[in-house]
């Protein structure tokens, strides 16, 4: 078969076990791995002659570390930073340290302990974040957790890359001075690297996209050309580092930029092929070398799927966390990532693992990847049928989750959700002067409220727990400006259970869910762009020169001030 043809075969098959996976509600990377398994045992593909299904193999990987390092939104770790780091951080010298050993009671030498280990801690960030969008549960307490130490284990994998860079250029038995020396070498070099592209993102990248982004073709050409270009630059043997640092360097250069999202979004479908075809040889690696390690593969899938998650939970109560919110973060941690792939093919690559060890973390990868996909979507039916057990997680009394105290009052109004529109609600009740109070899951936007005097619970209403802090079983009014459908139709059953006289105003982001809103018995349900067109329909009505416009105007600067 020519080789054209078998690309053309692989793509197919990929695209029939992507079809497969996506109709079981799957990742598409465990459809690529199947991929590879079925071309693997079928002998359409073969590894060992193939240096451009390598090469090509080693562009996915440098456009998957392009895009880690040009959506690292710092932003996003601020806003739960403590919880985050030590999340974060915890779970990866825990998760080692246990994995670690297993690895060394199945019989594998120091430095294979060491690689397994390391794929074990690191959770796939492409995977949970995917999930946890179509959950709608990214804005969620949780949801910020856990991209909040996503991107601390993105940063620790990245830094693991740059150790193993070190290994890259020196020979097959160096003495120890040797190899401190080159693993020195490496962490400087990186490190020095990363502080240029930091400079280069705030003083340079900002204007020459600017100049480029006029024109979208050019604009894409060249990224492209920057983020592959600087990876075959960091792999040189002048440099000494690796592609995947390369990759991941670029990519962090044009994060500051205003253009990202669109550089983000033209280089994925072209990162998509790429990476697919390094999935499919790792698949393919299964079959191709043998795999015979299934116990070892069983022993490491049960720690990572019950293990990570318990460490996590663990973690998150010391930190004062209730236990639903500490259990769905701990869900997300329970499958190895796309960086614990790209780690053990270089430890292949190096020779410090052989093959069979390799294909041992793909097989891993492949099985919880797939079952912890279930863990995430179902979460809140999993708590249901654990939650008198996980309470013994709240040993300390969920101090974290507590800003302000169980409210008093009864016939009040609850808010849930005091930014953006919530914001304008919080002006309106306090203008009324009735008794009020707020939830919210933001703790800038909950400690911003205590000290303007304005009563809050910190946490999320989907907890009925929260609820109960809040009164809403008490409650005449509640109005929730979160767009979450879940929510709303958690937060709207609770009412119908405790507190069936109460009103409730939800947000919807549809007319679809509107309907349902109105369905299961919401007073009203609040549609932005209705409500925008409204406002714009009435300025029109009172003033055909807009001059009210200035005033809402002055009025929104006034919000965006207050809120950063």
């Amino acid at each position: 078969m020519t080789f054209f043809g078998e690309i053309a075969v692989l793509v197919a098959i990929a695209a029939l076990f992507g079809i497969i996976a996506y109709r079981l509600k799957q990742p598409t990377i465990i459809g690529y791995l199947l991929a590879g398994l079925v071309a693997g045992s079928l002998g359409l593909l073969n590894l060992n002659n193939s240096e451009v299904l390598r090469g090509w193999s080693e562009v996915g990987i440098a456009l998957l570390l392009f895009l880690v390092g040009l959506e690292m939104n710092w932003q996003r770790l601020k806003e739960t930073s403590k919880p985050a780091l030590l999340t974060g951080l915890g779970q990866l010298i825990f998760t080692f340290g246990t994995g670690f050993a297993i690895a060394k009671l199945l019989g594998f030498s120091d430095l294979s302990s060491v690689y397994i280990s390391i794929a074990l801690t690191f959770s796939s960030t492409i995977v949970v974040i995917q999930l946890l969008s179509q959950k709608k549960d990214l804005g969620s307490l949780y949801g910020k957790i856990v991209v909040g130490f996503l991107l601390v284990q993105d940063f620790v994998a990245v830094m693991a890359l740059v150790f193993l860079a070190g290994f890259e250029n020196i020979q097959n038995h160096p003495t120890a001075w040797q190899l401190t020396a080159a693993i020195a070498a490496s962490l400087v070099k990186g490190l020095v690297f990363i502080y240029a592209t930091i400079y280069l993102a705030r003083r340079v990248f900002p204007k020459i996209l600017d100049y480029f982004g006029a024109s979208q073709e050019i604009l894409f050409l060249f990224s492209l050309a920057w983020g592959l270009g600087l990876a075959a630059i960091m792999a040189s043997p002048f440099i000494g580092l690796s592609l995947e640092i390369g990759g991941f360097l670029a990519g962090l250069a044009l994060a500051n930029s205003i253009t990202n999202f669109q550089i983000a979004s033209r280089i994925k479908p072209i990162r998509d092929f790429f990476i697919m075809i390094f999935f499919i040889s790792l698949g393919a690696r299964l079959m191709l070398g043998g795999f015979s390690m299934w116990g070892s593969a069983f022993a490491l899938t049960i720690f990572v799927l019950v293990g990570n998650p318990l460490i996590v939970m663990l973690i998150m109560s010391v930190l004062g966390y209730r236990s639903r919110t500490s259990f769905l973060a701990s869900l997300t941690v329970a499958q190895i990532s796309e960086f614990s792939l790209i780690i053990a093919a270089m430890g292949l690559r190096l020779g410090h693992i052989n093959n069979g060890e390799a294909s041992l973390v793909t097989a891993v990868g492949i099985a919880t990847i797939a079952v912890s996909s279930y863990f995430i979507m179902h979460g809140e039916t999993i708590y249901s049928f654990l939650k008198k057990w996980l309470k013994f997680f709240e040993f300390r009394g969920s101090v974290a989750e507590e800003a302000g105290e169980a409210v008093p009052y009864s016939g009040h109004v609850v808010l849930v959700g005091a930014h953006r529109m919530g914001e304008n609600v919080v002006e309106a009740l306090r203008a009324a002067g009735g008794t009020f109070v707020v939830v919210d899951f933001d703790p800038q936007v909950a400690e911003g409220l205590l000290k303007r005097k304005i009563p809050v619970i910190y946490g999320d209403v989907a907890d009925e727990e929260i609820c109960e802090l809040a009164g809403i079983a008490r409650a005449k009014v509640v109005i929730s400006t979160v767009p979450d459908f879940k929510d709303s139709e958690a937060l709207i059953s609770y009412l119908k259970k405790e507190n069936p006289k109460a009103k409730v105003i939800v947000t919807a982001e549809s007319e679809w869910e509107a309907r349902e809103f109105y369905n299961m018995g919401a007073a009203y349900a609040i549609l932005p762009h209705f409500i925008g067109g409204m406002q714009i329909a009435q300025t029109i009505r009172d003033d055909r020169n807009f001059s009210g416009l200035a005033k809402l105007k002055e009025h929104d600067l006034f919000l965006l001030s207050r809120n950063g």
